[in-house]
Protein backbone atom coordinates (compact mmCIF):
# COMPACT_ATOMS: atom_id res chain seq x y z
CA UNK A 1 0.00 0.00 0.00
CA UNK A 2 1.55 3.29 -0.98
CA UNK A 3 2.74 5.53 1.78
CA UNK A 4 0.72 8.63 2.61
CA UNK A 5 2.00 12.14 3.09
CA UNK A 6 1.91 13.04 6.80
CA UNK A 7 1.04 16.63 7.55
CA UNK A 8 1.55 16.61 11.26
CA UNK A 9 4.92 15.10 11.56
CA UNK A 10 8.07 16.75 12.77
CA UNK A 11 9.07 17.50 9.20
CA UNK A 12 5.76 19.24 8.31
CA UNK A 13 6.42 22.48 6.41
CA UNK A 14 3.57 24.21 8.24
CA UNK A 15 4.93 23.17 11.58
CA UNK A 16 8.37 24.29 10.59
CA UNK A 17 6.98 27.67 9.49
CA UNK A 18 5.15 28.19 12.76
CA UNK A 19 8.02 27.20 14.89
CA UNK A 20 10.45 29.31 12.85
CA UNK A 21 13.77 30.36 14.22
CA UNK A 22 14.09 32.07 17.58
CA UNK A 23 15.99 35.03 16.06
CA UNK A 24 13.12 35.97 13.73
CA UNK A 25 10.44 36.44 16.36
CA UNK A 26 9.41 40.09 17.16
CA UNK A 27 10.33 41.30 20.66
CA UNK A 28 7.46 41.37 23.09
CA UNK A 29 7.78 45.16 23.46
CA UNK A 30 7.24 45.74 19.76
CA UNK A 31 4.25 43.40 19.78
CA UNK A 32 2.66 45.43 22.55
CA UNK A 33 3.43 48.90 21.07
CA UNK A 34 0.49 49.03 18.60
CA UNK A 35 -1.87 48.15 21.40
CA UNK A 36 -0.42 50.84 23.69
CA UNK A 37 -0.51 53.41 20.86
CA UNK A 38 -4.16 52.61 20.18
CA UNK A 39 -5.10 53.04 23.83
CA UNK A 40 -3.18 56.36 24.23
CA UNK A 41 -3.61 57.89 20.79
CA UNK A 42 -5.17 61.09 22.18
CA UNK A 43 -2.23 61.64 24.48
CA UNK A 44 0.22 61.04 21.63
CA UNK A 45 -1.63 63.48 19.37
CA UNK A 46 -1.62 66.13 22.10
CA UNK A 47 2.11 65.70 22.67
CA UNK A 48 2.83 66.01 18.96
CA UNK A 49 0.72 69.17 18.71
CA UNK A 50 2.54 70.70 21.68
CA UNK A 51 5.90 69.90 20.12
CA UNK A 52 4.83 71.43 16.80
CA UNK A 53 3.59 74.58 18.55
CA UNK A 54 6.84 74.92 20.47
CA UNK A 55 8.91 74.64 17.31
CA UNK A 56 6.71 77.22 15.56
CA UNK A 57 7.04 79.71 18.42
CA UNK A 58 10.81 79.25 18.47
CA UNK A 59 11.03 79.88 14.74
CA UNK A 60 8.78 82.96 14.85
CA UNK A 61 10.32 84.58 17.93
CA UNK A 62 12.96 87.10 16.76
CA UNK A 63 16.41 87.02 18.22
CA UNK A 64 17.20 89.78 20.75
CA UNK A 65 17.91 92.98 18.79
CA UNK A 66 21.31 94.63 19.06
CA UNK A 67 21.05 98.07 20.68
CA UNK A 68 23.30 101.05 21.36
CA UNK A 69 23.24 103.69 24.08
CA UNK A 70 21.91 107.19 23.39
CA UNK A 71 20.82 110.27 25.35
CA UNK A 72 17.19 111.41 25.36
CA UNK A 73 15.42 114.28 27.07
CA UNK A 74 13.47 113.48 30.23
CA UNK A 75 10.87 116.21 29.59
CA UNK A 76 9.84 118.90 27.12
CA UNK A 77 12.65 121.47 27.00
CA UNK A 78 12.46 124.97 25.49
CA UNK A 79 15.10 126.47 23.21
CA UNK A 80 17.87 128.16 25.14
CA UNK A 81 17.90 125.59 27.97
CA UNK A 82 21.33 124.93 29.45
CA UNK A 83 21.32 121.15 29.82
CA UNK A 84 22.08 119.39 33.07
CA UNK A 85 22.24 115.70 33.98
CA UNK A 86 18.66 115.93 35.31
CA UNK A 87 17.28 116.72 31.85
CA UNK A 88 18.72 113.70 30.05
CA UNK A 89 18.50 109.93 30.42
CA UNK A 90 20.36 107.01 28.85
CA UNK A 91 18.23 104.85 26.55
CA UNK A 92 18.89 101.76 24.43
CA UNK A 93 17.89 102.08 20.76
CA UNK A 94 18.52 100.07 17.57
CA UNK A 95 21.65 101.27 15.76
CA UNK A 96 19.57 102.43 12.80
CA UNK A 97 17.74 104.95 15.00
CA UNK A 98 20.94 106.53 16.27
CA UNK A 99 21.45 109.83 14.38
CA UNK A 100 24.92 111.03 13.48
CA UNK A 101 26.37 113.34 16.09
CA UNK A 102 24.47 111.70 18.96
CA UNK A 103 25.80 111.45 22.49
CA UNK A 104 26.18 108.40 24.71
CA UNK A 105 27.55 110.17 27.80
CA UNK A 106 25.69 112.87 29.73
CA UNK A 107 29.00 114.53 30.68
CA UNK A 108 29.45 115.51 27.03
CA UNK A 109 26.36 117.75 26.97
CA UNK A 110 26.14 119.20 30.50
CA UNK A 111 26.12 123.00 30.28
CA UNK A 112 25.46 123.13 26.54
CA UNK A 113 22.56 125.22 25.31
CA UNK A 114 19.65 124.02 23.20
CA UNK A 115 19.27 125.78 19.89
CA UNK A 116 15.76 124.38 19.39
CA UNK A 117 13.03 122.89 21.62
CA UNK A 118 13.17 119.22 22.56
CA UNK A 119 10.24 116.87 23.17
CA UNK A 120 10.26 114.35 26.01
CA UNK A 121 12.05 111.21 24.83
CA UNK A 122 13.67 112.88 21.82
CA UNK A 123 17.25 111.79 21.12
CA UNK A 124 19.88 114.52 21.49
CA UNK A 125 22.45 115.25 18.79
CA UNK A 126 24.88 118.06 18.01
CA UNK A 127 22.42 119.65 15.56
CA UNK A 128 20.18 120.60 18.51
CA UNK A 129 22.91 122.35 20.49
CA UNK A 130 24.58 125.69 19.94
CA UNK A 131 27.90 125.17 18.22
CA UNK A 132 29.37 123.86 14.97
CA UNK A 133 26.79 121.08 14.79
CA UNK A 134 24.17 123.59 13.66
CA UNK A 135 26.04 123.91 10.37
CA UNK A 136 25.40 120.24 9.53
CA UNK A 137 24.15 119.92 5.97
CA UNK A 138 25.17 123.41 4.87
CA UNK A 139 27.40 123.86 1.80
CA UNK A 140 31.15 123.39 2.31
CA UNK A 141 32.81 126.53 3.66
CA UNK A 142 29.67 127.81 5.40
CA UNK A 143 30.17 129.85 8.54
CA UNK A 144 28.09 130.94 11.51
CA UNK A 145 28.05 134.75 11.41
CA UNK A 146 26.85 136.85 14.39
CA UNK A 147 25.03 140.06 13.48
CA UNK A 148 23.75 142.90 15.65
CA UNK A 149 20.38 144.22 14.51
CA UNK A 150 19.62 147.94 14.63
CA UNK A 151 16.25 147.19 16.30
CA UNK A 152 16.92 144.77 19.21
CA UNK A 153 13.21 144.26 19.88
CA UNK A 154 12.74 142.72 16.42
CA UNK A 155 14.73 139.69 17.57
CA UNK A 156 11.61 138.45 19.37
CA UNK A 157 9.94 137.90 16.00
CA UNK A 158 12.43 135.40 14.62
CA UNK A 159 13.36 131.87 15.72
CA UNK A 160 16.04 129.36 14.72
CA UNK A 161 15.30 127.86 11.33
CA UNK A 162 13.62 130.97 9.96
CA UNK A 163 15.01 132.19 6.61
CA UNK A 164 15.83 135.89 6.48
CA UNK A 165 17.30 138.49 4.17
CA UNK A 166 19.93 140.64 5.85
CA UNK A 167 19.56 144.27 4.74
CA UNK A 168 22.01 147.12 5.47
CA UNK A 169 20.91 150.76 5.47
CA UNK A 170 23.65 153.41 5.42
CA UNK A 171 21.67 156.64 4.92
CA UNK A 172 22.12 158.21 8.32
CA UNK A 173 22.93 161.85 7.49
CA UNK A 174 20.18 164.44 7.81
CA UNK A 175 18.47 165.12 4.51
CA UNK A 176 20.12 162.18 2.78
CA UNK A 177 17.92 159.39 1.48
CA UNK A 178 18.60 156.05 2.99
CA UNK A 179 20.24 153.54 0.72
CA UNK A 180 19.64 149.88 1.43
CA UNK A 181 21.17 146.77 0.01
CA UNK A 182 20.64 143.06 0.61
CA UNK A 183 23.86 141.58 1.91
CA UNK A 184 22.60 137.99 2.17
CA UNK A 185 19.38 136.44 0.92
CA UNK A 186 17.49 133.48 2.44
CA UNK A 187 20.04 132.66 5.13
CA UNK A 188 18.84 130.42 8.01
CA UNK A 189 18.86 131.75 11.55
CA UNK A 190 20.85 129.53 13.92
CA UNK A 191 20.41 131.42 17.19
CA UNK A 192 18.97 134.65 18.58
CA UNK A 193 19.52 136.53 21.80
CA UNK A 194 15.75 136.54 22.24
CA UNK A 195 15.88 132.88 23.29
CA UNK A 196 16.91 133.90 26.78
CA UNK A 197 19.68 131.33 26.99
CA UNK A 198 23.21 131.53 28.23
CA UNK A 199 26.03 133.06 26.26
CA UNK A 200 29.44 131.63 25.59
CA UNK A 201 28.58 129.01 22.97
CA UNK A 202 28.90 131.54 20.16
CA UNK A 203 30.28 134.60 21.94
CA UNK A 204 32.68 135.09 24.79
CA UNK A 205 30.87 138.05 26.33
CA UNK A 206 27.44 138.86 27.67
CA UNK A 207 26.83 141.65 25.11
CA UNK A 208 24.19 139.73 23.19
CA UNK A 209 21.30 142.19 22.95
CA UNK A 210 20.01 142.42 19.41
CA UNK A 211 22.25 139.62 18.16
CA UNK A 212 21.34 136.84 15.78
CA UNK A 213 23.59 134.15 14.30
CA UNK A 214 23.01 133.09 10.70
CA UNK A 215 24.54 130.41 8.48
CA UNK A 216 26.22 132.03 5.48
CA UNK A 217 28.14 130.69 2.52
CA UNK A 218 31.67 132.07 1.93
CA UNK A 219 30.54 134.96 -0.30
CA UNK A 220 27.74 135.97 2.07
CA UNK A 221 30.07 135.71 5.06
CA UNK A 222 32.53 138.14 3.44
CA UNK A 223 29.76 140.71 2.81
CA UNK A 224 28.36 140.32 6.32
CA UNK A 225 31.68 140.52 8.16
CA UNK A 226 31.95 143.96 9.78
CA UNK A 227 28.73 145.16 8.15
CA UNK A 228 27.34 146.45 11.45
CA UNK A 229 30.08 149.12 11.48
CA UNK A 230 29.15 150.31 7.98
CA UNK A 231 25.44 150.84 8.54
CA UNK A 232 22.33 149.65 10.30
CA UNK A 233 21.34 146.03 9.89
CA UNK A 234 17.80 144.72 9.63
CA UNK A 235 16.32 141.39 8.71
CA UNK A 236 13.36 140.54 6.53
CA UNK A 237 11.66 137.18 7.08
CA UNK A 238 11.18 135.19 3.88
CA UNK A 239 9.77 131.81 2.97
CA UNK A 240 11.61 128.80 1.57
CA UNK A 241 12.42 129.07 -2.14
CA UNK A 242 9.75 127.46 -4.32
Amino acid sequence: MPSTFRTNGPSSPRQSFRSGHPGRQRPSGLRRFPSWLNRHRRLVVALLLCAAAGISVQQLTPAPAHTVTALASTRDLPAGTALSSNEVVLVEVPPGMMPAGSYADSAAIVGKQLAAPLRKGQLISDTQLLGPGLLAGTPPGSAAVPLRMADPSSIQLVAPGQLVNIVMTNGTDYGKAAESQVLAASVPVLWTSGQGGQTGQWLGTGETEGLIVVAADPDQARRLAGSSTQGKLFFVMVGAPG
